[in-house]
């Protein structure tokens, strides 16, 4: 056989007559998830209400940090996030300035969601006369409730507010410290729903009026993801604020480029299909359901093996990752539901007129050499040179894979984790600079040890490199220093620990100390002395200390990150090659699926590399950020090649295996590589979040997803499998001596 044959058998002479009655039952379900959609878009704007981006969105359950912070509760009614304002004049402070920063701390006490008694006197730099720091720490959580991210961006706002009220002309005012860091997260993630949506929404359109060359037909598929994202928002919405899962800032954006990007990829793969039919069938409905029997096999297979690997995330100990699992994968449920149920419905509906200019007829005229002229050549000029394509093909993945030496991920400081500057982050650097001894102050690490040891922890802890022997004392209970004597005051105030009266009182047994660190909390510095204190105070018998604070619960994420990523790359591995392996009904092209589809997330790593270092010039990158690229890249880059594989093995069943490749890459490449184009394009826009660790995962899954679609699943698997033949499909019957190659 030729690659010019039909790709199917010939049409029946008659076409079938009427509808099937399952068709109405279809078009009503459509009709409910449409309506679904379109009720869950008003829940889409209300998911920042119920994100988590604090430390505890992030930090492991299982970790010392986490345990200290959960503990912390009993101790203190009021658990508050560090922040300072950082006031600053060129050429030195003034008398009129020091005169109304003087003030500025009882302006501070009056704002809402601002731990008033723990608000710090104004203090003036010693080595820099041009700054001076005021110490307003926001309430994180009272009583046992957490404050939501537009309350902590509402007082922060309001605190900078006070802090430039009536200030003389000329005085230069910034907010610093984690918790001015924690809003500035906050409030870039708040332009989510519209800044990234349109922008992922203007590419779509752009490539969808490049792909179907119709002015009309591209507003179905990103309708249809629309609907997807507003009902995946209705499903996730309740389950995030009666913490069923949690979802931050990152997972969100991450849950709408993932949807528009997947969803207009199935949208293309059942349009193609369906444009196919509609030359064979005058019936719309008819062609549908052709088209829907043909693509609903692959999509279907694509999405359940991106939700299976999806929800192996559920394995992490970090909380941020183990909840963007299930977030994501309720997104590709909905999104394959509806792009099976509510788009089919719509393209029926609409009529032929949506192609236009080009409306297909029935002509009959499916013959692939007429239909896909130029990837018909390519499909034969690369199976006419297969051992050349895959062996070159195979050599430039190598190459690219080298570079994966260059990759820094030792994790990023709170500064070099935004592709801009802050604020909080301008304010920390003169705050740094002008109070040197004091980098780790209003951070300080929190011991919890036993009560009977707190005289040994302290003596211990006051040793340790890094720490501030001064500041190590048991932790001060704010809410009594409002009723403490002048002479404990004035003890407090000498001593720089709070007199017994003041501490916190014992709970069962435990006791909280703090301890200032020398270095900022976010420096590796820090996190080495916070190794020194728990190497320290693990051999205090009988403490069973655990340290907490800040600067820990970043250590311990990056350790939990790496941990992770060791643990759920295999898994995910192992659960797609079960997948294949039962969509396929063979093992060697799993395996062999498996091999090139790592061997391309490796060469994304490596190219990413190179442009991390040198043309976009980041300090580093996140632990977890191979784990995140490795889980879309091969998750969603397997999409492809079943969706390649799936319509080999179906050709392959009328035509043989070699002839099956050429014609299956013939009919699937335009529609593939478009939908490469779209899932690339979607993703590079999580760069318009200024946010270091999105803009590495959108660049690196983009450029991986290209180089997945034009080089792994147009010249390397096709080629390969070309060469290996029948063999591919052992141990299916397809395989057997007697079976077409």
């Amino acid at each position: 056989m030729t690659a010019t044959d039909d790709i199917r058998p010939a049409p029946p002479t008659t076409e079938p007559k009427g509808r099937p009655r399952f068709v109405w039952y279809f078009g009503a379900l459509a009709l409910v998830l449409l309506l679904v959609g379109l009720a869950g878009g008003s829940f889409q704007s209300k998911l920042s209400d119920v994100q988590k981006n604090d430390n505890s969105a992030f930090s492991p359950s299982s970790a010392d940090s986490t345990k200290v912070s959960n503990a912390a509760g009993a101790f203190q009614s009021v658990q508050t996030i560090p922040g300072n304002m950082v006031f600053e004049r060129d050429g030195g402070l003034t008398a009129a300035d020091k005169q109304f920063i003087s003030k500025r701390d009882t302006a501070f006490r009056k704002i809402k969601n601002v731990a008033a008694d723990q608000v710090g006197q104004p203090t003036f730099s010693t080595t820099d006369p041009g700054v001076a720091q005021i110490y307003v720490p926001l309430v994180g959580t009272q009583g046992g409730v957490d404050r939501t991210g537009p309350q902590l961006v509402d007082a922060e706002k309001a605190v900078i507010k006070a802090a430039k009220v009536g200030a003389p002309s000329g005085l230069v005012v910034h907010s610093a410290g984690s918790g001015g860091v924690l809003v500035a997260f906050i409030d870039a993630f708040s332009g989510l729903d519209g800044t990234l949506l349109i922008s992922a929404g203007l590419v779509v359109i752009v490539i969808l009026l490049f792909v179907y060359r119709s002015p009309v037909l591209w507003f179905f598929p990103l309708f249809s993801a629309v609907l997807a994202l507003g009902a995946a928002s209705l499903v996730i919405y309740p389950l995030a604020k009666h913490n069923v899962i949690t979802l931050n800032g990152q997972s969100q954006g991450i849950l709408s480029v993932l949807v528009i990007g997947a969803g207009t990829d199935y949208a293309l793969l059942l349009v193609s299909r369906y444009r196919e039919e509609l030359h064979e069938y005058d019936s719309r409905v008819h062609a549908m359901i052709a088209a829907w029997k043909g693509a609903a096999p692959a999509i279907g297979a694509s999405a359940v093996t991106v939700i299976l690997g999806l929800l192996c995330l559920t394995f992490a100990e970090l909380n941020s990752t183990a909840g963007l699992g299930p977030v994501c994968a309720i997104g590709i449920a909905c999104t394959v539901i509806v792009m099976l149920t509510v788009l089919p419905a719509l393209l029926v509906v609409a009529g032929r007129w949506i192609f236009w200019p080009k409306r297909p007829a029935v002509d009959h005229k499916v013959d692939i050499g007429t239909t896909h002229p130029t990837w018909s050549r390519f499909a034969r000029g690369i199976t006419g040179h297969r051992r050349r394509s895959w062996v070159g093909a195979a050599i430039l993945l190598i190459i690219c894979t080298a570079f994966i030496t260059t990759l820094r991920t030792q994790g990023l400081s709170t500064e070099k984790g935004f592709t801009n500057k802050p604020e909080a982050v301008v304010g920390q650097d003169i705050y740094d600079k002008a109070f040197p001894t004091a980098k780790g102050s209003g951070a300080p690490a929190n011991i919890l040890t036993d009560q009977g040891s707190v005289n040994a922890v302290i003596a211990a802890t006051k040793k340790v490199q890094g720490v501030v022997p001064a500041s190590v004392c048991v932790e001060t209970d704010f809410s009594k220093i409002a009723s403490a004597s002048p002479a404990e005051l004035a003890q407090f105030k000498k001593t720089g620990c709070a007199p017994k009266a003041l501490q916190v009182t014992p709970h069962d047994g435990r006791l909280l100390v703090d301890a200032t660190l020398t270095d900022s909390y976010d420096s590796t510095a820090a996190y080495d002395t916070v190794d020194r204190l728990r190497s320290t105070l693990g051999g205090v018998q009988g403490a069973d200390a655990l340290v907490g604070g800040s600067s820990a619960t970043n250590l311990d994420i990056q350790n939990a990150s790496r941990h992770d990523r060791d643990v759920i790359i295999p898994l995910v591995l192992l659960v797609i090659l079960i997948v294949l392996g039962v969509v396929l009904r063979a093992l060697i092209a799993p395996i062999l699926l498996i091999i090139t589809v790592v061997l391309s997330f490796t060469a994304s790593l490596g190219v990413s590399a190179l442009f991390f270092n040198h043309v976009f010039h980041f300090a580093n990158a996140d632990p977890a950020f191979p784990l995140f690229a490795f889980v879309f890249l091969v998750a969603l880059g397997i999409d492809y090649n079943i969706f390649l594989m799936t319509r080999v093995r179906e050709e392959t069943l009328e035509h043989g295996t070699r002839d099956g490749i050429v014609r299956g890459l013939a009919v699937t490449g335009g529609v593939i590589t478009s939908a490469g184009l779209v899932l690339a394009a979607t993703f590079v826009v999580l760069g318009v979040l200024p946010i270091v660790f999105l803009a590495e995962v959108g660049f690196t899954v983009a450029f991986g997803v290209l180089l997945d679609t034009v080089v792994v699943r147009s010249i390397l698997v096709p080629s390969l499998s070309h060469d290996i033949g029948k063999k591919i499909w052992w141990p299916s019957k397809l395989a057997a001596a007697g079976a077409p190659d």
